[in-house]
């Protein structure tokens, strides 16, 4: 067991799973050499301990939300609370508080660019946020979900 309480057998579950989230209890327990049972054991408390989720990953396009984009955020005052302001939106997908240029980075999923304008102007209204940088998506090279287990 490594010092976080992952060993070898969890990584190489969490590996399966990252590939195929619907692999069934007996395919892993073929791959990692346990039981059927102790493979579900394992899975749960992977789930329990919050160390994985799994989950559906969509295509925003093929959904019809085509306008997708990162924002850099800038903040006066208490970051953590426009973090959590912005969290609270539903257009915003994903909002990191960084160091650096920008105080916080927002990925933002909309249907058009007229939801992109709405969404853009009522983060620049929240208290507190002094200047949002945006820089849309043209295109997405590489997006995976593997990381954590190599």
């Amino acid at each position: 067991m490594s010092i976080t309480g992952i060993d070898d057998t969890d990584r190489e579950l969490i590996r399966v799973l990252q590939a195929d989230g619907r692999t069934s209890y007996s395919q892993l327990s073929r791959v990692v050499g346990l039981s059927d049972a102790a493979c579900r054991q394992r899975v749960m408390r992977l789930l329990d301990e919050g160390v994985i989720d799994v989950v559906a990953v969509t295509d925003p396009v093929k959904l019809g939300l085509g306008y997708q984009a990162l924002l850099g955020v800038t903040v006066d005052g208490d970051t953590r609370k426009v973090a959590i302001e912005l969290g609270s939106m539903k257009d915003a997908v994903y909002v990191v508080m960084t160091a650096g240029r920008f105080d916080l980075i927002v990925e933002v999923v909309c249907q058009d660019s007229d939801a992109f304008i709405e969404v853009s102007n009522a983060i620049r209204a929240i208290d507190g946020v002094n200047g949002a940088e945006a820089m849309p998506y043209l295109g997405i090279t590489k997006q995976t979900y593997d990381w954590g287990v190599g």
